[in-house]
Order: structure tokens, then sequence, then C-alpha cells
């Protein structure tokens, strides 16, 4: 039981009358019966709360949150007392969301009430709830009756995966066949399989299928078709220089979502997506695929990674991808250089990487270095911060042309516009392919 600020302020009215009672006897009497009234209203509010648990609510969310989205959740509260009732509803929410607790209130006339929220978690990993906690209180507003509802429960901030269909969109409308042109295919030799056929005069004697023509005592071949998918790794830096935070994410996070959302378009444009992260070592390795579940592959992958916050090392990634990737492949790289000091001294790594595959840099604009350098400097000393603020925005531009002189492709992009604009890269370099 917890009593209102309404009994406080009540008994507070009740006490400066009885105290007056010392200068005018009958205000002491009148003291007398106030208390005795507010005495009995407490005791019929209690009484009308407690006279039976008439107050249940639930939390409905999903299993599974994604990350830097918009979570929706709901909560359900139903009231069997035979009055209106006004409730307050505090929603213990995990820690990692840095509020104290998520309260609404309002009067409840009739016996259900939902309200709709949404969490926007920032980091990956296993969410907390709590309890729902109701505070009922009658019209009296004297004292209310608290009722502990929703057992605890945890939900897992996977990787962004609620935008995978809007993007898939995107892939929809590249490429797409032109209207009255045949889809040719062409038999060859390459290793993509596409159907068992009757042999006609011509065909080459090395695609007999032997066990397909013993079955069917007639000779049957195998027909192959040119291979036109591609493999495509998104290869994600997870060293130090990826643990800037903006708006809440780390751009570690930001190139995880960015990672799932575009081997799910990769695959639906029929190519194979794989994965590779690395610091000081190579860390996680997924080898290209397209076969239904890879992609919730890559999720659970993608939602274990974790960093320590170590020196990226180029020369180790180099290695690692002439030793587990050796059919040329489209490579994604997701890292940051602070200037272009720290690119030259990785630029020989990505040359050897960049001779054996099709490289993608993707490097982060700042932002917040962008928003300084376009407010007014007002004093010698803004200046000179501007200058400084404009010579390393000058540097990513730098950075980006440097790596196109070698051979390099590159994405300078800001860490909110990463998904879309990786996306439209990749399509771009797929339809010029």
């Amino acid at each position: 039981m917890f009593l209102r600020r309404r009994f406080y302020l009540l008994l507070l009215a009740v006490a400066l009358i009885a105290g007056l009672g010392y200068a005018y006897d009958p205000l002491f009497t009148v003291g007398r019966l106030l208390t005795l009234a507010l005495l009995l209203a407490t005791l019929a509010d209690i009484a009308l709360l407690w006279h039976r648990r008439a107050i249940t609510a639930e939390r409905l969310l999903s299993t599974r949150f994604s990350n830097g989205d918009d979570n929706p959740v709901t909560i359900n509260v139903e009231s069997t007392y035979p009055f209106p009732v006004r409730i307050e509803v505090i929603d213990e929410l995990p820690f990692q969301f840095q509020q104290r607790d998520e309260t609404s209130h309002f009067s409840l006339p009739t016996s259900h009430f939902s309200f709709d929220s949404s969490l926007r978690p920032t980091r990956r990993g296993v969410y907390s709830f709590g309890h729902v906690l109701v505070y009922v209180s009658t019209r009296l507003g004297l004292v209310e009756r608290r009722y502990r509802c929703a057992a605890p429960c945890d939900v897992s901030v996977y990787p962004s995966f609620l935008r995978l269909h809007q993007y898939e969109l995107m892939a929809i409308s590249q490429n797409l066949q032109e209207p009255g042109i045949k889809r040719i295919r062409r038999i060859g030799h390459n290793t993509e399989f596409e159907h068992i056929r009757d042999y006609l005069r011509g065909d080459d004697y090395r695609t007999v299928n032997w066990r397909a023509t013993a079955r069917l005592s007639r000779p049957m071949v195998n027909v192959y078709q040119d291979e036109r998918s591609q493999q495509v790794f998104a290869v994600i830096d997870k060293g130090r220089v990826m643990q800037q935070a903006f708006q809440g994410m780390t751009l570690l996070d930001y190139a995880i979502n960015a990672s799932l959302a575009l081997s799910y378009v990769a695959m639906r444009k029929e190519d194979r997506a794989g994965l590779l992260t690395f610091a000081d070592h190579l860390d996680t390795f997924v080898a290209a695929d397209r076969r239904p579940g890879h992609i919730n592959k890559l999720m659970e992958t993608l939602y274990a990674e974790q960093t320590d916050f170590g020196e990226t090392d180029f020369s180790a990634l180099s290695v690692a991808i002439g030793r587990h990737i050796s059919k040329r492949s489209l490579l994604i790289l997701y890292t940051n250089f602070m200037g272009l000091v720290s690119l030259q001294r990785q630029l020989p790594f990505l040359q050897q990487i960049a001779h054996r595959h099709r490289l993608l840099v993707v490097f982060f604009d700042d932002v917040e270095l962008q928003q300084f350098i376009d407010s007014p400097a007002r004093t010698a000393e803004e200046r000179c911060q501007h200058e400084v603020a404009e010579k390393f925005a000058a540097e990513k531009q730098l950075i980006s042309a440097t790596l196109r002189q070698y051979g390099i492709l590159s994405l300078l992009t800001t860490p909110q516009e990463l998904t879309i604009n990786v996306i439209n890269r990749y399509l771009a370099v797929r339809s010029s392919v």
C-alpha cells in the first residue's frame, strides 16, 4: 500500500485546522471530525482496492530485437474493478536503454486498455526486461495499490533485420529482364548444374550421367549453364578505429547492420554471400553460400561479434584472404582511416588484396566534424579550429582519391546512410561486370 500525495495534503490541512483550535476552540472540534472523516475515507479506499485482485497486465514484444531500429512493444492492462480507476504503469526496461522506467498515466474507465511504444537498442546482446508494475487508485485518490505483472524476460538484440525486405525491393528494381527479351542459357562446362536430359547426337560424351543412364536404360547427359553468380564477402574491421560512436551506435554496429542487409540483397540477386571479420588477426570466416538458411547463419555469426579494441593488422587480413578465398570475389571492406598517413601504412596490403580480388573500401565521414565546419566562426580561435577541421575533412576526400588512383574502389559515407549507399554501390558494381 502506498499513500498518495492527496492524502498528505488533506492530512496537512486537517492538522492546520486542528492547530488553529488552540486559538479558536470550535476549530479543534472541526479538526477532530475531519481527522475521523479522513481516516474513514482512507479505510474505504483501501477496502475498494484490496477486496480482490482485479488488475492483470501483459507485455507483448518480439523474442528478437533489431539493432538500430524501432521495435514495437505493446502493454495490455485489464481491470475487473466494477468502477473506473486511475492507472500508472511502469515498465522495468533493460539497463542498456539508460531510462529510469517507462511510465504511463491514464484513466481506465473500461475493463481493457492497451498502449504501444517502441524501443531502439544501439548494442547487440541480451536485454533483460523486469516486471510491469501497475499502480491503481480510485477517484478518492488517497491510497494506491501496486500490482506486479508480466514475468521478467530476456530479448536478444540482433543486427538490423527489420528492413531486409525493404532493401530487397531495391535489388528487384535493378537489372530486371526487359519485356520481350528471352533469357538464353548457353550450354557450357562450368560447375553450375542445371538439369538432366536425353542424349542427342553431337553431345559431349564427358557429360553422360551414367547413373541416370543405367536407371532409365537410355543415354542421359548432364546440362550445365554458365555460372553467373559471384562471391560477395563482407570484410569487417573490428579494431579500435571502428569504436567511434554516432547516435549511440558504434561504427562497428553500423557495419554489421550493413553487412547483413547487403548479404541478403546479394543472395536475392543469386550471388553467394560470405563474411570475414578481423582485427590484429583473422577472427571469423563464413564461406560464401546462398542456400536457404545461410542468411540466418550470417545473422547468428554477426550477433556474436565482439571486439577487444586492438589495432588493425591489414597484413594479417591479406594473408587470411589468400588462404581462405581462392576464387576472385567482390570484397567489401568496412574500416575507417583517421588520416592519409594511416592509409599509407595499409596501402601496400590493400593493393595485394585488390590484385587478386575486386576490392571496395568503405570508410566513414565524420558527421559531427562536418556540422562543426558548417557552424559560423566568431572568434580567431574558432577560425583556427575550423581550418584544422577542414583539413581533416579534406583528407577524407584525398583518401578516396588515393584509393581510386591505385585501382581500388572506395565509398565515403555517413554512418546513417551506410546501408543504402553500400547496396547501391554493390548494384552498380554488379551491373558493370
